[in-house]
């Protein structure tokens, strides 16, 4: 005697689960997808359907169908650096909110790196990319172009760029610290840098500070300038080799907040006082600038507005609502303790 199989369950539908909930199949589709959308009562009544009925939604049905994979993908620098942490933080929370996942990489600050991993999450269907900066080599572009892949270019702003960006000014903000650092009599001025070969941003910041030399009759070549990597020991070491300089300078201005504080705890080994022989400034404004003694004079960057904003931007772009646009943000100057007036 053969033995019959039991028939299985018809598999639930998003129709089953509507007529279950008693709502429309565009609230179940709202529910699943956007469910901040809906109010906490009918998300109630629509996810014990979903229970009940043991629905499973295909997602990858619903991608292929609106070629969209609900998935951005932000590519920064570095890890280690705390504000791309910040800005990337308030970019997911608005992501997360609108159901799409973010997907992060880092370059190392290697342009063909970062070239390979624009091709990668094009690859796994990113349907929106966030980049840093404008420097990055022409395939990247070329790429992002053929695919019509919406991207916004993050933390540096360049109005005749011909793509989208939300950012700020590196060069004119770091041109307005170092003019109120001339202004307290200071003439002997350094910069330590982050390396400037591939990082727009930190090549900026360093013209930014010529640029102020230079419109005050000052030889903007003359400025000591040590190029070094991104760490509170590198940033030390480059303000050691700056002191010991004849005669040596009276303000170093640094062109991120980790390298200011590793100068800041060299002075402190070197017996020098801050600000009375030597004024040290930053450029981010990171939590750090206000735990170190004393208390670091910086630019404070918008990491969160420009987080949200653009992933509020992407959103539009991918749906159709934005062709993209350029927005400046402010980078204003957060006084504290460590800038004053040169010593007599």
């Amino acid at each position: 005697m053969t033995s019959r199989r039991p028939q299985s369950k018809p598999v639930p539908t998003l129709e089953d689960v509507a007529e279950r909930a008693r709502v429309s199949t565009a609230t179940v589709s709202r529910c699943l997808n956007a469910p901040q959308r809906v109010s906490a009562v009918t998300r109630a009544r629509v996810m014990a359907a979903v229970q009940e009925l043991g629905y499973a939604p295909n997602f990858g049905a619903q991608a292929l169908a609106a070629r969209r994979t609900n998935t951005f993908g932000a590519i920064i620098p570095t890890m280690e650096n705390a504000i791309f942490a910040r800005g990337l933080q308030a970019f997911q929370e608005v992501l997360t909110d609108e159901g799409v996942t973010l997907l992060v990489a880092s370059s190392g600050y290697r342009p063909a790196a970062e070239e390979e991993q624009i091709r990668s999450l094009i690859a796994r269907g990113a349907d929106a990319l966030l980049l840093i900066g404008h420097d990055r080599t022409a395939e990247s572009y070329a790429m992002l172009e053929r695919r019509q892949i919406p991207h916004v270019v993050t933390w540096a702003f360049d109005p005749d760029a011909p793509r989208s960006s939300i950012g700020f000014d590196n060069r004119a903000a770091m041109a307005t610290l170092t003019a109120e650092v001339l202004d307290r009599g200071h003439r002997r001025i350094a910069f330590i840098s982050a390396m400037t070969n591939g990082n727009d941003r930190a090549r900026l910041r360093v013209e930014g500070a010529r640029s102020a030399l230079a419109a005050r009759g000052l030889d903007p070549a003359a400025m000591p300038l040590e190029e070094t990597e991104y760490s509170f020991h590198h940033g030390a070491a480059a303000f050691d080799r700056l002191m010991r300089q004849t005669p040596r300078p009276t303000a170093v201005l640094c062109g991120n907040d980790v390298l200011a504080a590793g100068a800041l705890r060299q002075a402190r080994e070197m017996g020098l006082d801050v600000p009375g022989e030597v004024s040290i400034t930053g450029f981010d404004d990171i939590e750090l600038c206000e735990i170190v003694t004393p208390a670091l004079t910086t630019v404070h960057v918008p990491h969160r507005e420009m987080g949200r904003r653009a992933a509020r931007l992407l959103l539009d772009m991918r749906g159709g609502d934005s062709a993209g646009e350029r927005v400046r943000l402010e980078a204003p100057i957060k006084w504290r303790d460590t800038l004053g007036p040169a010593p007599a």
